[in-house]
This record gives structure tokens, sequence and C-alpha cells, in this order.
């Protein structure tokens, strides 16, 4: 088979070689790039003659996807939003992801949100480089309580990672697990945690059932002066609403989700808003999840050529 890796995994060039040497062993064709591809044509052009995509959270449209006779798309990246999933049944393409490479990555920069916003290290930097007279009196983690809104595998492992604060944690989920309650846990429902919490993280994924989750209604429900960390994906807040809000000075946030990947224009509320931390879209990106996705997606890929799936995404 022809398997073209169209975007940078962002990890030693050596591994990715090692990797070509084994696919031409077993007698397939294996190309990489060292950039992506800067628009469809690009894409179209390096997907021309490939039986298998590798892609990371890159875009790949309709337009690409019917100017292809692809088999396989193997996604590096936990969400598949960014692959019009549509196109791809029609064709019956494959797509398979590359779920839990960055669940430690991203429980750890809530963590880091979560105390920079307490912490108040936007208003500390501006005393220190402007001279302004910022009251800086921050607050802890340890005697709040903690709502976490899904309890996957992100939601579990920032969980995990709670309890050493000493806080108190609850959650929302559809479905309710008894390893998580196995951690003292409770669940409750969404309106009780948004009233409740005086932290509130999102990890849920993007679809037609979770845009807007949190509304004006919902977001309305929260404590005044209660943060909120988006580490999940950008549509799930109304952030319109949400600016408005932390500009009002009732709640606080970390963000490092957007409606569109930045750069954010200029006149995007979030990029003006007061009382929040804007972190890059970053929350998966370390030296470690890009080594762990590249495994997984490698994985996924031989077991495909075995004639096993891993990973698949119900389309």
């Amino acid at each position: 088979m022809k398997i073209s890796l169209i975007d940078p995994l962002e990890v030693k060039e050596s591994y990715i070689l090692e990797q070509k040497e084994k696919l031409e062993k077993l007698g397939h064709e294996f190309t990489y790039y060292k950039e992506s591809a800067k628009d469809c044509e690009e894409k179209i052009a390096r997907l021309k003659d490939a039986d298998i995509a590798m892609i990371t959270n890159k875009p790949i449209s309709r337009k690409v996807i019917e100017n292809t006779n692809l088999k396989l798309i193997d996604v590096a990246f936990t969400g598949v939003d960014h692959v019009d999933l549509e196109a791809s049944k029609e064709k019956g393409i494959k797509v398979l992801n590359a779920s839990g490479y960055s669940d430690d990555s991203v429980a750890e920069l809530v963590i880091g949100l979560t105390i920079g916003v307490l912490r108040k290290f936007n208003q500390n930097r501006e005393n220190i480089f402007e001279r302004q007279n910022n009251y800086l009196l921050g607050s802890l983690i340890k005697g709040k309580t903690f709502g976490v809104i899904g309890t996957g595998h992100i939601g579990k492992k920032l969980i995990e990672l709670l309890q050493v604060f000493g806080c108190k944690i609850i959650a929302f989920s559809r479905t309710e697990k008894d390893d998580i309650k196995a951690l003292g846990v409770e669940y409750v429902d969404l309106n009780t945690l948004l009233k409740e919490s005086d932290i509130v993280s999102l990890h849920i994924p993007n679809n037609k059932e979770t845009k807007h989750f949190l509304g004006k209604d919902q977001l309305d429900l929260m404590k005044e002066g209660a943060v909120l960390i988006n580490c999940a994906r950008g549509a799930v807040v109304d952030n319109d609403y949400l600016a408005k809000l932390l500009n009002e000075d009732k709640l606080r946030a970390g963000i490092d989700v957007f409606d569109m990947e930045p750069p954010l224009p200029e006149d995007y509320p979030l990029r003006n808003a007061k009382n929040v931390i804007l972190t890059n879209h970053v929350a998966f990106y370390t030296e470690e999840a890009m080594q762990i996705r590249a495994d997984i997606v490698f994985d996924n890929l031989y077991s495909y050529l075995k004639g096993e799936i891993k990973n698949e995404i119900s389309l």
C-alpha cells in the first residue's frame, strides 16, 4: 500500500526513518513531509496516489477526500472534528484516532491554568513590566470545589492529579463510572455542578450535541468569581457571552481552545477580555505526548496492515 504522512509528527526524524524502513521491508511505500501542506490543493497532491493518509490536527475537507482514493485516515490526534467524517463515510474510508496520547499533558495544563488564574499571573506580569498597581492577593485550589465535566481518560487523569490539592471534586458525565466513584468523586447533575463549583474544567468532545454546551443559561448559573478552564474544544462554550461575563468581573477563565485555530482575529472577544489567561491550543503539546502519539498512530497503521482495526471512529 501507499502511505502518506502529510503532517510532521514532531518527533526525531530518526524515528520516522525507522518506520519508513520497516514499512518498505513489509512491501509498502511510505512518504513523509517535514512541513504541513499549505492548502487543499497541496493536500490533494500529497494524497494523489495514497491508500492511507496519516495526519495530525490539520483539516481534511470534503474536497480533499473526494479527490483521493483513500482507504484509511490515520489521525495522530484525539479529536477528529477536523476531518469531514460524512465524506469519509460516503467513500467507505475508515478513520482511526490516537486517543489517550495527551491525557497527562492536558490534565497538567488544566492545573497550570487554574493556578495561573487563582494566583493572577497576568496581573503579576503587568506589575513587573508595566508598573501597574494591581491587587495581587491570590487564592488556593485547596478547599475549593472543583467541578469536572466529562470523566473520560483526561477527566480521570485530572481528578487523580487534583486529589493531592485537598479540594472537593464533583463531576458530571453522561455515563457515571465506577472507577471515578472509587476515587471518592460525587457525580451531580450539570446545573448543580455549575452552581456549586469554584472551578469548572471541561473535558467533552465537539459535536452537534455539544456545541455551546455551556451557553448563556449555563454560564449564568456559575458562582460570581468562579473559574472556567477550557482545554477541550472552543465551540463547546459560547465564547462571546463568556467574554461578556469576564469583562463584567463575574467570571475568570483559563482558555486554551477557541472557535478557530490561532492566530485569533483582533476583534475576537476572548482576545480582548479581562480576567482570562489564554494559551495557544497547546494543552496536548509536550515532547512526551508527541512521542506517545507517534507510537499510537504507527501502531494503528501496522495493525490495519495486518487486518486488525484499533481506535476506529464510528462514522
